[in-house]
């Protein structure tokens, strides 16, 4: 069975104000970090209709600031999907609200796992629908070998982490 990345877009909006703010007067890059989070839950959830955990956020790029008086509007959408775990890409596309100037800000790919062990994901594979989502989707297998590299690395480094108390 197949899904469309359509069906599991998630939009959102967030007006930029002073509380989003760091020292430098753009947005913390923690609170895109949430707000992207959210946002990509949903995508993940409209494919399981179920809990999803955030397994890993990888491929981030903080494009282009976002500042007082920009809007931040975050698109999220499932490029793969395993069996109870799924690629989500998500942008950050700003929009300064006074001169009406867009831009890319952030981009990001999520990876979710079901939480539940004993559930599995119904969809073999998702259609895109525009070139963009071509793009993303087609890259989803080298995207996916690579985190599976990556993690038998982590592996390695982990092992390796002292957690005696240094105090």
């Amino acid at each position: 069975m197949d899904i469309n990345c359509n069906d599991t877009l998630a939009v959102s909006l967030h007006r930029v104000f002073n509380a989003d703010l760091n020292e430098h007067g753009t947005v913390f890059g923690g609170q895109i970090l949430k707000l992207v989070d959210g946002e990509a839950s949903v995508a993940a959830m409209r494919v399981t209709r179920s809990v999803v955990v955030t397994a890993a956020m990888d491929h981030v790029q903080f494009l282009r600031p976002f500042r007082l008086q920009d809007s931040m509007c975050m698109e999220a959408y499932v490029t793969g999907v395993g069996r109870r775990s799924l690629e989500v890409f998500v942008k950050v596309i700003g929009e300064h609200l006074m001169t009406g100037e867009r831009f890319l800000g952030f981009t990001c790919f999520m990876t979710y796992v079901i939480q539940d062990p004993d559930q599995q994901i119904e969809y073999d594979r998702v259609l895109p629908e525009t070139p963009e989502q071509e793009a993303m989707v087609a890259g989803y297998q080298g995207r996916r070998l690579h985190r599976k590299e990556n993690r038998q690395r982590q592996k390695v480094i982990l092992n390796s982490i002292n957690i005696n108390k240094p105090w």
